[in-house]
């Protein structure tokens, strides 16, 4: 039904062996098959060096594996090129990287929507001292994107969008080919938060036509302290470097520097290679599960648990499950969200209770936050089904 067996899958991530609980927490961080633990190994074990500095070869080893990383990170998401590709340990870094390289000045203007992580918050607020300023785009009532108040939020001091695409609140999707070409109109540079999507849908970049783009490696298969930074070729170029050092210059003198070419010049210092190549591997893997069967498989799951949920728990979000993509946020009448995601821990589920780094909405909504469960491939309808019994238990208790 699918194009894949969940079933199948399961066995190629070794936690899941012994795992007691049911993982529902991917909107966190992914599980890691084992074909990325092994390939980590690999890099301990068998060529443990220092990538494109030495000429010996441990370390044109340790390039080479690098370099077929960034063209897998490439093939994931259809970039034009591997120069537009840059490694980085996070997609908070990611963006830090452009809202810091982006040279803006006092007066100019950056929009951002009411649901942004604090990672594609603060980095645009910390500039506000700067003399930047920050617009905020509100929601509309059922907390899906609002394009027309968008387009008034425009002036001519505009310099770029910064929205999230997949909202790690409540998984609505943004309606981001609109959103760019609202922008471009304008002549404006979007960048996308793309850490809910790229694990969990087709991402073609070209197709998009967006400017900037970041994720993380941890919420795809990959190691912790990976991440990327997407950008296309002329705009890289042109982004000023944020963190420089080794790595990130092919000469210097006791008054200047010249910088690497792109993307090096954004790489400072000895990477992570063990978790690059690893990166390389899970999105070879996804690509091979399938990104439109993950897609389709998650929203199958959320409708389980919508269906048999919606009268007795408050979603957060559009009750329709077609909308929140893989995540299920919600909250117990009655009950704090952390005691309901503890006791949910108790009978064996592991979701996430709290503000999931969005405090600012869950602020001006003068809410404590909300329970997510949070779904990948390797869950099964079965074990959304549990979970609804667990819940179900739950709100029985405070009745």
């Amino acid at each position: 039904m699918f194009g894949f067996n969940p079933e199948k899958a399961r066995k190629d991530f070794p936690i899941l062996e012994n795992m007691k609980g049911v993982y529902f927490d991917n909107a966190c961080m992914s599980l890691r098959p084992k074909s990325v633990i092994e390939k980590m190994n690999e890099y301990y074990l068998q060529y443990p060096g220092c990538g494109g500095r030495s000429e010996h070869k441990i370390s044109k080893r340790v390039g080479d594996e690098v370099a077929n990383a960034r063209r897998e990170v490439k093939r994931l998401i259809n970039a034009l090129s591997d120069k537009e590709i840059v490694f980085t340990k996070n997609a908070t870094e990611a963006i830090n990287l452009v809202a810091n390289g982006l040279k803006l000045k006092r007066g100019d203007e950056v929009i951002i929507s009411d649901k942004e992580h604090n990672s594609n918050l603060l980095p645009w607020l910390k500039l506000k001292k700067k003399g930047i300023k920050v617009k905020v785009c509100e929601s509309k009532a059922d907390n899906t994107f609002n394009l027309k108040a968008f387009e008034k939020c425009f002036s001519k001091n505009t310099k770029i969008v910064s929205v999230v695409h997949i909202s790690n609140l409540d998984g609505v999707e943004n309606p981001i080919k609109d959103i760019i070409r609202v922008a471009h109109r304008k002549n404006v540079p979007v960048l996308l938060d793309a850490c809910q999507s790229v694990p969990h849908k087709k991402i073609d970049v070209k197709s998009l036509d967006v400017d900037y783009m970041a994720f993380s490696g941890h919420k795809m298969l990959a190691p912790s302290g990976t991440g990327v930074l997407y950008a296309k070729k002329e705009l890289l170029e042109n982004l000023d470097s944020f963190i420089v050092g080794g790595g990130t210059v092919y000469d210097s003198t006791y008054e200047d520097y010249k910088p690497e070419e792109i993307p090096q010049r954004f790489e400072a210092g000895l990477q992570d290679y063990s978790g690059i190549i690893g990166l390389g591997v899970a999105c070879r893997y996804l690509r091979k599960i399938g990104m439109k069967n993950i897609e389709g498989y998650e929203r199958r799951l959320n409708k389980i648990l919508t269906e048999e949920l919606r009268m007795i728990v408050s979603i957060i979000g559009p009750e329709d499950a077609e909308l929140r993509n893989g995540i299920f946020s919600f909250n117990v009448p009655g009950m704090k969200p952390l005691i309901a995601a503890k006791m949910l821990d108790g009978a064996g589920f592991y979701v996430r209770g709290g503000a999931h780094c969005v405090h600012s909405w869950f602020n001006k909504h003068e809410m404590e936050g909300c329970v997510r469960a949070s779904f990948y491939f390797y869950n099964t309808e079965d074990e959304a089904r549990r979970f609804v019994e667990a819940v179900k238990k739950i709100v029985k208790m405070v009745k």
